[in-house]
């Protein structure tokens, strides 16, 4: 009997675990693709860079402005709560 409950056990904590590295593989695969996506991104900015300097500084100021733009964002959102 007491063989019984303890491979019940052992069934279930395979079980556990057998769940919990396929659900951590699925992270790691999402995280890789994620990855893979923006070093794709990184690849393709460089070559459009180097075979038009101009537009890095046009990309440059568009980030800058993107994170200006953010920035007031965040700041009248601070506003609203706060209201």
């Amino acid at each position: 009997m007491a063989e019984s409950e303890s491979q019940e056990g052992n069934d279930c904590n395979r079980g556990k675990m057998e769940e919990n590295l396929k659900t951590d593989m699925e992270e790691l695969l999402e995280e890789m693709e994620k990855l893979t996506v923006r070093a794709t991104w990184m690849a393709y900015d460089y070559v459009v860079i180097q075979s038009n300097p101009a537009l890095h500084n046009a990309m440059q100021h568009l980030e800058n402005v993107f994170r200006m733009c953010k920035g007031q964002m965040a700041k009248k959102w601070q506003e609203v709560l706060l209201e």
